[in-house]
């Protein structure tokens, strides 16, 4: 049984289900921007950065109640499709396209001022996301060059990027590539271990990157379909969201498979029920019962049982999703929405 009461902009919705009650609530945030936010960062309870089009960036530090917005100088033209945040003042900012509109900023004072670290200088490459093991050591994906997988990692907070070789690396497939949907295709955990999606693989590290491994995924890919995002839990449970960047897909489609086994095996769970499938998936911290959550163009959803059942929150229009607990989860999508959702388990 379910309930649904609105109370300006904080919906409310209570879920009875063996003998536990489960109360969602999203809360509708001023940005103070118009562009669309792609991507999402969340520090703690109180920090958290996102970034979009436009050049835009992002920051709260007191929980969304105010937002401070900006545009990175030299890019506003640019869309960033990825954000990693530090600390209230450190951040990084990835931003899409071929050849030079790849790039990678640095802010250490909370934007008001961004450090140019990378730029692209292959004109076939297009970088996709990035993800960081922690303050110094991240890890950049581009779409395939001529059959090589181009990866770019950092040491040093991204004085340098260096990239991979391609002998160290799984030879790439015929028009093989990430989608840069939500900052969500590289996922990066401490003590070196990583997962990067392409289409309908995923490449998987425990060593920084040092040696690699892939699997195919029996996932729905092709064209403009494929996996939109990959959830870990942990160093075992994974879960890896697809969609369709062009078309709506179609019910017989897989849009969800998960992993028990470090993204060894994967196997596929009912769809989430999205019309435009998951373009952003994570893994909720702190519940009593493990719970996901995905969203994309057509609303947001969650589950809290890894996937078998979805329940509904929401059917606006989102792009990117962060969460580091049940009350620290953050929407973001077109014309500056920014969502805060929180989740209760009694």
């Amino acid at each position: 049984m379910s309930r649904l009461v609105s109370v300006g902009a904080i919906a409310l919705l209570a879920i009875s289900c063996s003998k536990t009650v489960t109360t969602v609530t999203s809360e509708d945030q001023t940005s103070g921007t118009d562009a669309l936010l792609i991507a999402v960062s969340p520090v703690n309870d109180v920090v958290v950065w996102a970034s979009g089009s436009k050049g835009t960036w992002i920051r709260t530090t007191n929980g969304g109640g105010t937002w401070v917005t900006g545009q990175v100088a030299g890019a506003e033209s640019l869309q960033f499709r990825d954000v990693h945040a530090v600390d209230s003042l450190t951040a990084y900012l990835l931003s899409i396209g071929n050849g030079p509109d790849s790039r990678i900023y640095k802010t250490t004072d909370g934007g008001t001022s961004w450090a140019l670290q990378f730029t692209n200088p292959d004109s076939a490459a297009f970088f996709d996301c990035f993800d960081f093991w922690d303050a110094q050591r991240g890890i950049a994906i581009s779409d395939a060059v001529n059959g090589e997988t181009v990866m770019i990692t950092t040491a040093d907070g991204g004085s340098t990027w260096t990239r991979t070789p391609a002998a160290d690396l799984p030879p790439a497939l015929e028009g093989e590539g990430s989608f840069a949907a939500s900052g969500t295709c590289v996922i990066a955990r401490p003590g070196g271990k990583a997962w990067v999606s392409t289409k309908g693989r995923v490449l998987m590290t425990s060593n920084y990157g040092n040696k690699w491994s892939v699997t195919d995924l029996p996932i729905t890919h092709g064209g403009a379909a494929g996996i939109f995002s990959l959830a870990f839990r942990d160093a075992q449970f994974g879960a890896a969201f697809a969609a369709d960047g062009a078309a709506e897909p179609k019910a017989t489609d897989t849009l969800l498979v998960v992993s028990v086994d470090g993204g060894v095996t994967w196997a596929p769970r009912p769809n989430p029920p999205l019309k435009s499938g998951a373009w952003a998936g994570a893994h909720i911290p702190g519940l009593r019962r493990s719970t996901l959550m995905a969203v994309g163009p057509s609303g947001a959803v969650w589950s809290a049982d890894d996937g078998m059942t979805w329940n509904t929150i929401d059917t606006l229009n989102y792009w990117g999703l962060g969460a580091l607990g049940p009350g620290q989860i953050w929407a973001v999508g077109r014309e500056g929405r920014v969502t805060k959702i929180t989740l209760q388990v009694k």
